[in-house]
């Protein structure tokens, strides 16, 4: 009785095991990975009103697009997107055959004045027909452009050290005019313990605003007071300074 039993079991899991297999089989994923774009970042310079980003579809079927503009701000932490009505891309709407490229043109209605403007041009791919048995994917892009003014334009970051509770905070403060790119953060513990945020933070720290990056310090706890030493790259070249911390206010 047991053998019959058991026998019966291994029968019923390899149906279920092959049912699977088969519909795993059956479920293809349409990759969405079939987008390029040039360039990945725009920069507008001083007195410059337009520019041009060029889509490609490097996949075997025609794809569409569809494109709009934001202002880009930084506020706790995060960023900011408004619709823009002083960025305005042509075509806004588009399909590009396969092994094709589309030009988008870009407008500046307004130039920016005083400080550097910044903004978000989002692509996000247009699921194509439901194919039985087919996974879609799509992707969206996020191109950052950057208006400088008439006017030079500079980042002057402080950074200092945060505790709050048991967690820790690079904190920059940006109070210059135009943004600053910081990657490579490591922060050196008076042991020699590196502390650094995730791999996937952003690095982009805007014109007036402030950010904040967790560090992976656990167990780990500075002291107000304390000084630990931070190194990581901007635009002009290495950071190497030492930064104090503080309490959360």
């Amino acid at each position: 009785m047991i053998s019959r039993n058991w026998k019966s079991f291994r029968l019923t899991a390899a149906v279920r095991i092959a049912a699977a297999v088969a519909l795993f089989l059956c479920v293809r994923s349409s990759g969405a990975q079939n987008l390029s774009v040039l360039p990945v970042n725009i920069f507008l310079q001083p007195g410059q009103r337009a520019a041009s980003l060029s889509v490609m579809n490097t996949g075997a079927k025609p794809t569409s697009i569809q494109v709009r503009a934001y202002d880009w701000g930084q506020k706790n932490d995060q960023d900011q997107l408004t619709a823009s009505n002083i960025v305005v891309v042509s075509p806004p709407l588009v399909t590009i055959a396969p092994g094709a490229t589309q030009v988008l043109r870009l407008i500046l209605r307004r130039p920016p004045e005083g400080s550097e403007a910044t903004y978000r041009i989002i692509l996000d791919q247009i699921p194509g027909p439901n194919e039985p048995g087919v996974v879609q994917m799509v992707l969206r892009l996020s191109i950052p452009v950057f208006a400088e003014p008439e006017t030079k334009a500079v980042p002057q970051v402080q950074f200092h050290l945060e505790r709050d509770g048991d967690k820790l905070f690079l904190v920059g403060v940006n109070s210059g005019q135009s943004h600053e790119v910081i990657r490579d953060i490591v922060v050196a513990s008076g042991s020699g313990r590196n502390l650094e945020p995730g791999a996937k933070v952003s690095p982009y720290l805007l014109a007036g605003a402030t950010r904040r990056w967790e560090l992976g310090a656990e167990g780990y706890a500075p002291q107000p007071g304390e000084s630990l030493k931070l190194t990581a790259h901007g635009i002009a070249g290495a950071i190497d300074e030492q930064v104090g911390v503080t309490a959360t206010p």
